[in-house]
């Protein structure tokens, strides 16, 4: 093997999609395995290419390979030769190029959403426990790789379609709302812009309810988060009503 585990971990850790982990990391995956193959897959993105569907009803089938059917019922990497027979296998997949195979699961929120896959020749060692082991680790690393970056993908696209709560306030909440940032009073305020302090008070409420708050604090904190520039935190005197 000329490469290392560690750094096998910090190729993942250093890829941004999942288009360069497969061109940057699954070459890497195969060189220290030695294997004939090996690929990384996400069960969303097989569903939704067609070419992929006969993939998933033979190869990938939890009926026809014991192999995906033992990762889908234990999340735990696999060889062939844990689950069936070399004859068994040569009927359940004849290809020479899948003579071995080893698989480990990509897993996300208790579920199985991708796998590792790594083949050989009949010529080539079968996989062995040590192996299993290898790529348990490195199936940890994928999983938290991939719940990170998708829970960012999700996150953004999020942001893009819901609108910031704090564009719910009119103009003249958002002068209540600096001032409350500044430390002033209900009563300051009122002498500031002019109503009285019931008023005050009263806008506050529905601010409060439009930005899903329960304090001063708490409305200054996502306002200041947003696109609003409201003072500095480390300037704020909250002053409760």
């Amino acid at each position: 093997m000329t490469i290392s585990l560690q750094l096998l971990f910090k190729e993942i850790d250093l890829v941004t999609d999942e288009q360069d982990l497969r061109s940057q990391v699954v070459p890497k995956i195969g060189e220290y395995f030695a294997t004939q193959r090996s690929g990384i897959f996400f069960f969303d993105q097989l569903l939704a290419d067609r070419k992929f569907q006969k993939l998933l009803k033979v190869a990938l089938s939890v009926e026809h390979n014991p192999v995906a059917r033992y990762l889908a019922e234990r999340h735990t990497p696999v060889h062939e030769g844990l689950v069936t027979s070399p004859k068994a296998w040569a009927i359940i997949c004849p290809r020479p190029d899948h003579w071995h195979v080893m698989a480990g699961p990509i897993v996300n929120s208790g579920e199985l959403v991708g796998a590792v896959g790594c083949t050989r020749e009949q010529s080539m060692p079968a996989f062995d426990t040590q192996n299993l082991a290898d790529l348990s680790a490195i199936c940890l690393h994928l999983s938290v790789w991939a719940a990170t970056v998708r829970a960012a993908k999700l996150s953004r696209r999020e942001s893009q379609h819901q609108p910031f709560k704090s564009d719910r306030l009119t103009p003249r909440e958002l002068q209540i709302a600096e001032l409350v940032a500044l430390g002033l009073t209900n009563a300051q305020i009122g002498k500031e812009i002019w109503i009285t302090e019931n008023s005050v008070k009263q806008a506050l409420k529905r601010m409060f309810r439009k930005l899903e708050v329960s304090s001063r604090a708490e409305m200054v904190a996502q306002l200041s988060a947003t696109k609003h520039h409201l003072p500095s935190e480390n300037k704020l005197v909250l002053l409760a009503e």
